[in-house]
């Protein structure tokens, strides 16, 4: 290593501020957490970036230059940083995220095709610098790339540098860098359209140090991201006819030379930046404000098209302040920015720290769930995700889970029922279908397939135990597990609960660890507490285990018992007994009903098991759910009509509810009855829409 015996140049006001707040300075006023240096700090604030980008809009490209303030909050000490280079995951086929896509399939590179060649792209660090008591040392001679989690080579997503002395406990560090990036045409939500730019995850980020050494993983196509807390201070230059919003308060505009303007965003207490930028964007501006919460300055960027959307996105970003901050706890940075993407950029429904991504479409009648859909859960995220840091590449069931079930009972409260959507026309699947999407339209339930998350849990129900990290999901069913299954088994606990349990066990974690990076046990311990009950057995299964859920009643009958002097023939006692027409308990007869409810599925639940008779009568019988199967036996002066095992619904978990219950007596027709009128509607609604065309 080469050692430069200089004193550091006092720099800017900005980096001074970054500093001082990394050796732990702090204001007396409780005040703007949003700048850095004023206000009270609410984060370990040990990250802090102040950084300079422009944009060639033209060539695609960004030019930068920043300066990390690190600080060691752990009790060991470091001879090295660990930095994640995101964009470096499309700098060539072979990288760990663009081979994982190929398994699973989502992205329209993600089966077996080769990108065009605007859609690639790199994040190259061309210098860097520490900057340690006084002493200026270049890092680039001892840099190297780090593959921890799959020994790729080809993958160039984690950057290490050897330090020339261990970082102490307590101990801050500078880091000054200057890189250069390819935009790539959108990858995984952040490149470009055109003129539409959405940056995010764009710049050379520090990984997490832990107890166990750096926390730094490779980019995977199944996973999202992990850092600490800390104060951004952003200049963003680019060309004067770009709207511009990102993470923070735009606190200049300053004009610079030949057109080319420099916006400056801060933000104090997040572990992220994002920014985006289009010269078409119509911009919208409301306060949510509700007694008992703090008031927040809402910022909605919007496509022209979507214009006559703009109250329906800012009347779900309020109805999730109001029931996360209600249920949880406050939304604490007093501005929020909404951004919907333009058509076919591939931003939609994403999270950052005080912005998110929604999405729409231009025919998009009220009551179908979307965008309120879209726009709740990502907005949930500045709860879940955003306040609660949870290690997204390990344990992404804590913000995913949390946050679409939480999204889910916002859309019932706020919303109501939701109709069907069908769409007899999407020109992303014709294009790859050509007329067959027509004659086969998407048809899906307007609220997100996650938000219940049945339908995709059911097929990825045993694929992976939740305790396995989740990067190392299998690419393909790693998400339903993540959001859905958590999802079902937080549904699960409120009906086994109740709600008032489960909202003080998820208030209390929130409050608990909010601005730090807490672990599954963290919430287990905090859900055993506060319901009082030990729920081992419970986590055990659904997070440590990957057996399925799934109850049947396998058999039922009722047959007639001859009465005590019974003289008739045997054949009036089975005409009385079953035969059409007969009056069930006709002359005193009695019947023995039986029901033999079975555990399919490997997992256990206590459930409760319901038998309904011809005259009415409802009789409920509990069941500890262990053993593989149970008869129960009833006397009754009627026969059975049907038997439910779990009719509350209580385990959503519970993979297979066709076998859920049984009749005593066929009716055929129903089912025969029920799809045909689907696809009559269908069809009814089809010859419609193409008569618009005729």
């Amino acid at each position: 290593m080469r050692r430069v015996g200089r004193q550091v140049a006092p720099g800017k006001l900005a980096r001074i501020a970054l500093a001082a707040l990394a050796a732990g300075a702090t204001s007396s006023t409780v005040a703007a957490q949003d700048v850095a240096g004023e206000g009270r700090a609410l984060s370990p604030r040990n990250a802090n970036y102040a950084i300079e980008v422009t944009l060639d809009p033209g060539a695609k490209i960004l030019t930068g230059k920043q300066t990390v303030t690190w600080r060691n909050t752990q009790h060991k000490a470091t001879d090295e940083l660990w930095l994640h280079l995101y964009w470096n995951a499309w700098r060539n086929s072979e990288s760990t995220w663009l081979r994982e896509d190929q398994i699973r399939g989502r992205s329209e590179y993600g089966k077996h095709k080769i990108p065009g060649k605007d859609a690639w792209s790199y994040l190259l660090v061309q210098s860097a610098q520490l900057v340690q008591e006084h002493v200026r040392t270049d890092l680039m001679a001892g840099r190297r790339y780090a593959a921890p989690d799959d020994g790729n080579p080809n993958d160039r997503t984690v950057l290490v540098f050897s330090l020339p002395a261990p970082v102490q406990p307590g101990q801050s560090v500078q880091l000054e860098m200057t890189w250069r990036a390819k935009i790539p045409r959108t990858f995984a939500r952040t490149g470009f359209r055109g003129d539409f730019f959405f940056i995010a995850h764009w710049f050379p980020k520090l990984g997490v140090f832990e107890p166990e050494g750096w926390n730094c993983h490779q980019y995977h196509a199944g996973t999202e991201f992990f850092s600490d807390y800390g104060n951004y201070d952003v200049r963003i230059t680019l060309p004067e006819r770009f709207k511009v919003a990102a993470t923070g308060r735009r606190r200049s505009k300053t004009p610079v030379s030949d057109g080319m303007v420099t916006h400056r965003f801060q933000q104090a207490d997040v572990h992220g930046f994002a920014w985006t930028a289009s010269p078409d964007y119509v911009t919208k501006q409301d306060t949510f404000s509700e007694p008992g919460l703090p008031p927040v300055e809402l910022s909605l960027f919007l496509q022209p098209e979507h214009l006559a959307q703009a109250a329906r996105h800012l009347a779900a970003t309020k109805a999730t302040l109001k029931l996360y901050g209600t249920w949880y706890g406050p939304y604490p940075y007093g501005h929020l920015t909404i951004i919907d993407p333009a058509y076919g950029a591939g931003a939609g429904g994403m999270e950052y720290p005080t912005l998110f991504t929604a999405g729409t479409r231009l025919f998009n009648p009220p009551g179908g769930g979307r965008p309120e859909g879209v726009t709740v859960h990502e907005a949930g995220h500045q709860f879940w995700y955003g306040l609660v840091g949870n290690n997204e590449f390990e344990h992404a069931w804590i913000d995913e889970g949390i946050n679409t079930f939480s999204a889910g009972r916002v859309m019932d409260v706020a919303f109501g029922r939701r109709a069907y959507v069908k769409r007899y026309f999407n020109p992303a699947k014709t294009r790859r279908g050509g007329f067959f999407p027509l004659l086969f339209p998407e048809i899906r339930l307007s609220r997100m397939v996650h938000a219940n998350g049945l339908p995709g849990y059911r097929s990825a129900a045993i694929s992976d135990a939740q305790s396995r990290p989740t990067f190392q999901y299998f690419p393909k069913t790693g998400a339903r597990l993540s959001y859905g299954k958590t999802a079902l088994w937080l549904s699960t606990l409120e009906r086994y609960l109740g709600w008032k349990t489960l909202q003080r066990i998820l208030s209390t974690f929130f409050e608990r660890y909010r601005f730090k990076h807490p672990r599954p046990r963290d919430f287990f311990a905090v859900a055993n507490e506060v319901s009082g009950r030990d729920l081992g057995w419970f986590f055990e299964q659904v997070y440590y285990g990957s057996d399925a859920f799934d109850y049947a009643v396998s058999y039922v009958s009722s047959t007639a018992i001859r009465p005590r002097g019974w003289v008739g023939p045997d054949d009036e006692l089975s005409y009385r007994a079953g035969k059409p027409g007969a009056a069930s308990g006709a002359a005193g007869v009695n019947y023995r009903t039986r029901v033999v409810v079975a555990r399919k599925g490997g997992a256990v639940f206590p459930v409760n098991v319901l038998m309904v008779f011809d005259n009415g009568e409802k009789l409920l019988k509990k069941w500890d759910g262990k053993y593989r199967w149970v008869m129960f036996e009833e006397t009754r002066p009627s026969k059975l009509d049907y038997a439910a095992v779990d009719p509350e619904r209580v385990l959503l978990l519970d993979v297979n509810y066709r076998n859920n219950s049984r009749l005593l007596v066929s009716r055929a027709g129903l089912p025969a009855t029920k799809w045909a009128s689907k696809w009559l509607l269908w069809l009814q609604d089809f010859l419609l829409v193409f008569s618009y065309f005729v």
